[in-house]
């Protein structure tokens, strides 16, 4: 699995081994390196990620790759690069977390209280957290960043999501959560659905 390159300082040995499992697993692949002369805690830990890595997901629908997770940043921040499909669209919602998106490849509506984004390939929008927000895919698939101030969106990911077997849009029978378990990961994760996804005309 690809992952995230981690210049573990100095006790950092003990900083990476309380990384998750799934993120461990990406870095048995010898992609940690050591530097010298910083010891403490994750926040002293400098991190990079390169094309194709990270913690790569199958998430309802589509490809979430973690390329910077909230554990390596002291809960700061997350960052996950997604690939959407035509006219993916979450429902309306809130959650603890600003989100920003920066698209990469493709187009965007973002829908963000009374206002309304038409986001391509360079731009971006912040949502803060607690305002009502949603997003179409207006392209043929769209490829968009999106952090997440603090972490937390990520680890919501993760619940939902298996790992991915390719780096693209997970295959028609890959494994996704019913509705039931959808329900029970929104309230996990503080996130409030509040009305319909965006469709094709609106």
């Amino acid at each position: 699995m690809p992952s995230i390159r981690v210049a573990c300082t100095s006790g950092a040995a003990a900083i990476c081994s309380e990384l998750p499992e799934p993120w461990l697993a990406g870095l048995a692949g010898g992609a940690v390196g050591y530097a010298a002369n910083v010891a403490g805690s994750a926040s002293e830990v400098a991190t990079s990620s390169g094309p194709g890595e990270g913690e790569r997901l199958w998430f309802v629908g589509t490809l979430a790759t973690i390329r910077v997770p909230g554990e390596v940043v002291d809960g700061r921040f997350a960052l996950i690069e997604f690939l959407f499909p035509h006219h993916a669209s979450p429902p309306l919602h809130t959650h603890p977390q600003d989100e920003s998106y920066f698209v990469l490849e493709g187009r965007l509506t973002v829908q963000a209280g009374d206002r309304r984004f038409e986001l391509e390939a360079g731009a971006a929008a912040v949502v803060p957290m607690g305002v009502a927000h949603t997003f179409r895919v207006d392209s043929d698939a769209a490829r968009v960043l999106v952090l997440s101030t603090p972490a937390g969106l990520e680890r919501f990911v993760r619940d939902g999501s298996v790992p991915a077997g390719a780096s693209t849009l997970p295959p028609a029978d890959a494994p996704r959560p019913t509705p039931e378990e959808l329900e029970r990961i929104f309230a996990a994760h503080g996130q409030v659905n509040v009305g319909p996804p965006l469709g094709p005309e609106d």
